[in-house]
């Protein structure tokens, strides 16, 4: 969501560029509002966090910021002690940036091909962000009296009213893409699309066709892609795919060793508030269900080995667990194209999906159902 929130409330304007190096940019920029001395950065976010790419300082109003990108990707600006994050497209060219402090939203931004197309995005959206921001004003009293009231009628009638919206901000990115196959852009409102399942898989897949070669080569093109792959593999009928990671003692576990006649995969994280919350359902289901053949195998998202551990012996999960310990970057987790967590998969006893994400009684009367218990 911070992609959107960031396109939705910044706009961004680009010149020509010239007597640059293969893959090099230059950001020239106005800071109006900004003093003199300010460290301006240019940053980029990795699977390792966050990497400035320069640093200037403003002077008279004005810095620069130079490079080597080897691949277009989303950047941002950003000013020290300030509340400013502008996004850009980061590619090769000379790129010039005007902020203005005291109003983000008239902050222009232009010049190559894709930060023209990201401009154009930003001003045309910028009517429906306004509308957006006129009705948070309007009715932000009234939505904090009713959540202070409980009054479900009243946040519900705004919520709907909120969502018209989204709506039409989604409406608008849809079109968007679907105009501009050649633009960065497009390939990052379809990756957040994605990311807040608002499409279906084949909905994804027909924007992700009709995309530019160019652009489904991108760093964000490739996730798409390799999503779409687990999407296709991850049908409910058809066999879960075989894993195998380390257990907490160090062993390799497989999902094919692990099957019973009913096997959950059950992906969660010593992190993840919701599934600590759901782990003592989970434990119940298994003592009742496991003697007549329910098998779980826990996949973790964590990142420290201690902590995870800790969490499996804390709320008594007896059942196998795997994890390669690199938190969203679990490859099994990207094998299932899990997005959040928790996530569960049941299979029955050939190893077929059967069902997915179910939880409390659903996911009960299903185990018995496929165990034949009454």
């Amino acid at each position: 969501m911070k992609k959107i929130v960031f396109i939705i409330t910044s706009a961004l304007l680009f010149v020509a560029c010239n007597n640059l190096k293969d893959n090099e940019f230059l950001i020239s920029g106005t800071a109006n509002g900004i003093e003199n001395g300010k460290k301006v950065f240019i940053e980029v976010q990795t699977e390792t966090g966050t990497l400035a790419k320069d640093t200037a300082v403003v002077t008279d109003g004005k810095f620069e910021l130079k490079g080597i990108t080897e691949e277009i990707d989303l950047g941002f600006i950003r000013i020290e002690n300030e509340q400013i994050n502008l996004p850009l497209i980061l590619e090769e060219g000379k790129i010039e940036i005007n902020i203005v402090k005291d109003s983000l939203h008239k902050s222009t931004l232009g010049g190559t091909p894709n930060n023209d197309k990201f401009q154009k995005f930003n001003t045309e959206s910028r009517a429906i962000s306004e509308k957006v921001a006129k009705f948070e004003k309007d009715n932000g009293p009234e939505m904090q009296k009713a959540q202070m009231s409980n009054d479900t009628v009243t946040i519900n009638k705004l919520l709907k009213e909120y969502k018209k919206f989204q709506n039409e901000m989604n409406d608008y990115s849809k079109k968007f893409i679907k105009e501009n196959p050649d633009a960065y852009l497009s390939v990052l409102l379809l990756e957040n699309f994605l990311m807040r399942q608002y499409l279906t898989p084949e909905e994804i897949k027909s924007y992700f066709e009709g995309l530019d070669k160019d652009v489904k080569e991108t760093k964000s093109g490739k996730k798409i892609k390799t999503a779409l792959d687990s999407m296709s593999a991850i049908v409910i009928g058809k066999p879960a795919p075989n894993f195998s990671a380390p257990s907490p003692e160090g062993k390799t576990i497989s999902l094919k060793e692990s099957l019973g006649k009913v096997t959950i995969i059950d992906f969660w994280a010593s992190w993840c508030g919701p599934c600590r919350a759901e782990n003592p359902n989970v434990v119940a289901l298994y003592n009742e269900f496991h003697p007549q053949g329910l098998n779980i195998i826990g996949v973790s998202l964590d990142k420290d080995a201690a902590k995870w551990k800790e969490a499996i012996s804390k709320d008594g999960l007896i059942w196998p667990h795997v994890s390669n310990l690199k938190h969203w970057q679990e490859p099994i987790a990207k094998q299932y194209n899990v997005q959040s967590i928790p996530a569960t998969f049941i299979l029955d006893e050939k190893g077929n999906i059967v069902a997915k994400d179910l939880r409390g009684e659903e996911l009960r009367a299903k185990v018995a159902a496929l165990l034949g218990v009454k």
